[in-house]
């Protein structure tokens, strides 16, 4: 593989990692960093040239996909997961105790 091609392919592999982490819900985030690492190490042993710029062109096409995506995504927000949010709420005591300003669940 050229230098050109190989600095393409890497290029290519961090805009569409950080282009999956725009999506406002979890699920979506995750699903998308997944595929685009399966895809990649799926196709990196490969040599042709004429293969790797046929990969390369459907990955651009994907990475408009998930732009177009993630742009709907963010009109559709729904409340995060336990696991997407950080610490949060006010500090109680010197030990930074966290606790929530508001309950979220069933009533």
């Amino acid at each position: 593989m050229s230098q050109t091609t190989a600095f393409e392919v890497r290029s290519l592999y961090r805009s569409l990692l950080r282009q999956g982490r725009q999506f406002a819900a979890y699920n979506f985030r995750e699903y998308a960093k997944r595929r685009t690492r399966d895809a990649f190490r799926e196709h990196s042993t490969e040599t042709d040239g004429r293969r790797v710029q046929e990969l390369v062109q459907k990955g651009l096409k994907e990475l408009q996909v998930l732009k177009r995506q993630t742009v709907v995504s963010q009109f559709f927000q729904l409340d995060r997961l336990v696991v997407e949010g950080g610490k949060t709420g006010k500090q109680k005591g010197n030990e930074g105790g966290i606790v929530r300003q508001k309950d979220v669940g069933w009533d």
